[in-house]
């Protein structure tokens, strides 16, 4: 009641004896008062209690005669309200009940006139559920809230309109897209602004269907941050219904996918690019091979291919460290690209190798290499190549000058097919680099046979299964005393239709093959036995073999070694095993890790050819290594040649310098064995001395019953 109203008839009465004409009036009123659904009292002016309804005791415990001239303050709290007359709004208060217990009510407060005066109606509700759900929904809210505000995403509820409004978003969606959750909520196309122009019709058009068709929404798009730069999302949504089960709310969670994305793309990049320079790598390249013969095929045009190979590339690894390789190939890739038409493709192949595509060029059928189109075109582009290489290279401050050799090969010219395309470039660029250095050369079916190299292949593949191979030792010589100290493993092939097969001819082909290491354990289980039967005899000798690169890296090398040794009882400290010096600098670090594996087992190594690998002193210096065998090279006519003569003094006292042992190869004359006495160099193999022979001439060597001096 917000004013003044008129007692019932039965109240209106004088109120000539105190309050008994009100109790009367209210007697004959009670039906009417009992009938409201409201807990309901009603004061005189003085705050007494003169009636409450039985709804009162329900609320409160006590009876209406409890209740009767009570001050009502005492029966409900409600700050002030009571007392300043709130009438005509709802206002909070508490009832006292009978138990000692707080019951929250809603008061209302009314005045009703009669003709004793003012009274004061009060009506209280029971709101306890209602706060009771009040505190639950705030509790849950407060839940939500701190889990959805916790998640690296953004959560927002949308009303299900098309008005594209939302009614929630979480603070997440400052740091993702730099705006404030009210920006956000005072825009009702906010959303649709940032998401990247590209993908806003798709991303919108997903959206609406799945909430026409209610269905959950999982889709992924770019959004623009208020800064500019790109973001990748993923949104997921779901309808939320309501009683009815009908569409009522949509919530749904944005997450940042951009570094997945941005891994996704650089997998995918480097599946068809080289890591190190950018380009297309050989799967690329082959593909669009592929492509330029079938649309050359189609309309009679030409392709070329060159294949590039950077000469002495070895060189700047060992020298200059691997990081000025890398550097060397990444300016190398910049001038390919330089060299070539737009519509043409530079890719690297792999190692120092570059593959050129040049595509949709014109051809005179018929016409001599010198007159096609095609071929001039070729040829320019190898020219501009060799030109760009005359220009020296700066790595780490130090210029170096690289040359190439290329081959080229044209379709249809010279092959009809990728593969075979391909091939044949290839085998110009070696005819190229057996020409020399720095040129280029067209196929010709004038240089390596094909057929030749696989009958090679196959020839050896069925080597290493029927184990087709030979072991001849070279004595190494005590120089002084002319003894015999040990012996140095060298393995021939018996090659049923060419007869003896020296290394040089085979090895690197079994390296490339990858059968390098099925002929390495031959050698050593050889060695084992031969070592074995040579005790027997009574004849103990150390025993040297070598490793090539595969071999040296292959996993498990120290465990496999003395795996065999052990199995034949033969002393680690009596193995030599030799790996070339380009071999130790091609990889120093991790060859020094190898190294001194093997070393700790007792094991003993040896640098071969050395002075031929532009080793690094200082990396010497920290490899763990017993003997340094000087290259044939530097020995041949050391006693004629005056700087031979300095640069082998040097390297014999740079050995012993470094606490190894200095061998010196190749010894072919009486002249450079006394040289090499003379200026302290201990130990020495060559064919003066003896040649690599049998097995069962070793034993007379060593018994001094025969010699090749």
């Amino acid at each position: 009641m917000d004013h003044d109203t008129e007692l019932p008839a039965a109240l209106a009465q004088p109120d000539t004896d105190g309050s008994g004409a009100v109790l009367d009036g209210l007697i004959e009123a009670h039906g009417l008062l009992e009938a409201t659904p409201e807990c309901l009292v009603v004061a005189a002016v003085d705050g007494r209690i003169v009636f409450s309804n039985h709804r009162m005791q329900d609320l409160c415990g006590f009876s209406s005669e409890d209740l009767l001239d009570r001050p009502v303050g005492e029966l409900v709290s409600a700050g002030s309200a009571i007392d300043e007359g709130g009438v005509g709004r709802p206002f909070e208060g508490t009832c006292h009940r009978k138990d000692g217990l707080e019951v929250p009510v809603e008061v209302h407060l009314g005045v009703v006139q009669g003709r004793g005066g003012r009274y004061l109606v009060v009506t209280l509700r029971d709101v306890s559920e209602l706060r009771s759900r009040e505190a639950a929904r705030f509790e849950a809210e407060a839940k939500y809230l701190s889990l959805v505000e916790g998640i690296p995403a953004i959560t927002y509820i949308d009303p299900v309109d098309e008005n594209q409004s939302s009614i929630y978003v979480s603070p997440q969606v400052t740091e993702l897209l730099g705006l404030s959750q009210q920006e956000w909520l005072d825009d009702p196309y906010c959303w649709r602004h940032h998401v990247h122009p590209e993908d806003e019709a798709r991303a919108w058009d997903e959206y609406v269907e799945a909430y026409r068709n209610g269905r959950s929404l999982s889709h992924e798009y770019r959004m623009v941050h208020e800064d500019g730069h790109v973001v990748w999302v993923s949104e997921q949504a779901f309808i939320i219904r309501d009683e009815d089960g009908d569409p009522w709310l949509i919530q749904g969670v944005i997450f940042d996918i951009t570094e997945r994305k941005n891994a996704e793309e650089q997998v995918a990049f480097l599946a068809y690019h080289d890591k190190l320079t950018g380009l297309p790598n050989r799967v690329l390249f082959e593909e669009m091979l592929e492509l330029s013969i079938a649309r050359a095929r189609r309309s009679e045009l030409g392709v070329g291919v060159l294949f590039l190979d950077l000469d002495n590339f070895k060189l700047v690894n060992d020298s200059l460290g691997h990081h000025a390789g890398d550097e060397l190939l990444v300016q190398l890739a910049e001038r390919l690209r330089g060299c070539t038409r737009d519509t043409d493709l530079v890719a690297r192949q792999g190692g120092d190798e570059f593959l050129l595509l040049l595509s949709d060029l014109e051809r005179s059928t018929g016409a001599e290499h010198e007159d096609d189109p095609a071929f001039v075109v070729a040829a320019s582009v190898a020219e501009r190549v060799r030109e760009a290489l005359a220009e020296p290279f700066t790595l780490g401050g130090t210029q170096f000058y690289a040359t190439a050799s290329v081959g080229v090969s044209l379709y249809p010219n010279d092959a009809h097919d990728a593969h075979s395309l391909l091939r044949n470039a290839d085998s110009a660029m070696y005819q190229s680099k057996k020409a020399g250095p720095g040129d280029w050369l067209l196929f010709s079916e004038s240089g390596d046979d094909p057929a030749q190299t696989l009958s090679l292949t196959t020839r050896l593949r069925r080597a290493v299964e029927g184990q087709e191979w030979l072991l001849h030792y070279q004595p190494i010589v005590e120089l002084s005393t002319g003894a015999v100290r040990a012996v140095e493993a060298l393995i021939r092939w018996r090659d049923p239709g060419g007869g003896m097969v020296a290394p040089g001819e085979f090895i690197p082909l079994a390296e490339e093959l990858g059968l390098i290491e099925a002929i390495g354990d031959w050698v050593l289980d050889q060695l084992v036995r031969q070592d074995a039967a040579w005790r027997r005899e009574g004849i103990e000798l150390d025993l040297s073999f070598n490793l090539s690169p595969r071999q040296l890296w292959s996993p498990h090398l120290a465990e496999k070694i003395l795996g065999k040794l052990g199995a034949g009882d033969l002393d680690p400290r009596r193995v030599i095993i030799e790996i070339t010096e380009s071999t130790a600098m091609s990889d120093p670090d991790r060859t020094q890790a190898i190294l001194a594996e093997l070393h700790a087992w007792g094991l003993r190594l040896a640098i071969d050819d050395f002075g031929t690998g532009y080793s690094s002193l200082s990396r010497l210096n920290h490899l763990p290594v017993d003997i340094l065998k000087i290259d044939r090279t530097f020995v041949r006519g050391v006693d004629r040649d005056h700087d031979l003569g300095s640069m082998v003094q040097a390297m014999v006292q740079l050995a012993k310098n470094l606490d190894m042992t200095p061998l010196a190869e190749g010894i072919e004359t009486a002249e450079e064995l006394a040289f090499l006495i003379e200026h302290g160099c201990p130990l020495g193999q060559g064919f003066f001395l003896a040649r690599p022979v049998l097995p069962t001439e070793i034993t007379a060597i060593v018994r001094g019953s025969r010699t090749d001096r």
